[in-house]
C-alpha cells in the first residue's frame, strides 16, 4: 500500500508492508510538524515506520531525516550514497536554517543495493534498491516487485529519448528491465504506464499546450526579453510568467517538464 504524504514541495511516500512501513524521502528542514500532521491525516503514525530511504541527499529530500530518526526510525543509505550524506549541511548553514538537524552518522545503516531486498523483506515488502545516477551521483530508486517504482528526481520517462547514451538513459534502462507499472516522482504526479513497455499514458492537449508555452518563455528569457515583453508576446499570466522565470533562472539545466511539475506542486 502506497500513501503519498502531501506536506511540502517534495513528494514523500509511505509504503506499508505486512510487518511495518518504510518512508521514501522527506521534505525541507522546518516541515516536521507538517509531516506529522500529514501522517495523522493518512491514518498513519511515525511509530509504524521502520526504515527511511532517501532518493538522494539534496536538501529538499532529506531536510527532516534526523528528526524522523529521533522518533526511532532507522535511516538507510546505500553504500553509493555514503560520501554524500552530509552534502546538504552547508546549504542549510548558508541559508541560516536553525531548524535543520544534521544527520547523525550513528543513526544511518549503510547497505549495498544487493542487500536491500532482504532488508525490505523484514517489513514484508518485496523489492529492491537500484543505483540510478543522472540527477546526482548518489541517486537511488526503490523498485517494488508489484511494479511501483520510486525514482526521486530522475528525469521523467517521457524524456528518455533525449538522454540516450547518458547516465540518465542508463538508469532508465535498468529500471525498465524491471518492468515498472507505476512511477512515483519526487516533484510530479505519479505516472501509470500503458501496455507498451515504458510508455506513459497519452498526454492531454492542455498538457501539450502548457509544455509549448513554457518552452517558448524559456527561449524568450534566453534572448533577454523582459517579462512584460514576454507577456505581450505569449499572452501568459503574470504570476505564471514570474514562476517560470524564477525556476528557470535559479535551477541550472532544469527541463520544461520539471518547471511544470514544480508549478503544479506549488498549486496543490
Amino acid at each position: 500500500m502506497v500513501i503519498e504524504l502531501k506536506y511540502s514541495g517534495t513528494n514523500t511516500y509511505l509504503v506499508r508492508g505486512t510487518h511495518g512501513s518504510i518512508l521514501f524521502d522527506t521534505g525541507w528542514a522546518g516541515s516536521f510538524p507538517q509531516f506529522c500532521r500529514a501522517l495523522g491525516e493518512a491514518g498513519a503514525t511515525v511509530q509504524e515506520i521502520r526504515y527511511l530511504f532517501i532518493s538522494h541527499f539534496h536538501p529538499d529530500h532529506m531536510g527532516i531525516a534526523q528528526e524522523i530518526a529521533g522518533c526511532g526510525v532507522r535511516i538507510v543509505a546505500a553504500d553509493v550514497q555514503r560520501a554524500h550524506i552530509h552534502d546538504a549541511d552547508g546549504v542549510f548553514e548558508k541559508e541560516g536554517n536553525r531548524l535543520y538537524q544534521p544527520i547523525a552518522d550513528e543513526d544511518v545503516r549503510i547497505i549495498s543495493c544487493g542487500e536491500s531486498r532482504s532488508l525490505l523483506k523484514e517489513c514484508g515488502i518485496a523489492g529492491e534498491v537500484v543505483h540510478t545516477p543522472g540527477h546526482s551521483e548518489d541517486s537511488i530508486s526503490l523498485c517494488l516487485d508489484e511494479g511501483a517504482f520510486f525514482v526521486g528526481d530522475l528525469n521523467p520517462l517521457y524524456e528518455l529519448e533525449l538522454h540516450r547514451g547518458t547516465k540518465i538513459g542508463g538508469s532508465w534502462e535498468k529500471l525498465l528491465a524491471r518492468n515498472p507499472v507505476k512511477v512515483y516522482y519526487g516533484h510530479a504526479k505519479a505516472a501509470e504506464l500503458s501496455g507498451k513497455r515504458g510508455m506513459p499514458k497519452k498526454e492531454s492537449a492542455h498538457s501539450k499546450n502548457m509544455f509549448r508555452l513554457v518552452k517558448k518563455i524559456m527561449k524568450y528569457i534566453d534572448k533577454g526579453y523582459t517579462l512584460q515583453d514576454i507577456g505581450r508576446a505569449t499572452g501568459a499570466d503574470k504570476a505564471f510568467l514570474e514562476d517560470v522565470a524564477r525556476m528557470y533562472l535559479t535551477h541550472q539545466n532544469i527541463s520544461v517538464q520539471e518547471i511544470l511539475d514544480r508549478i503544479e506542486i506549488k498549486g496543490k
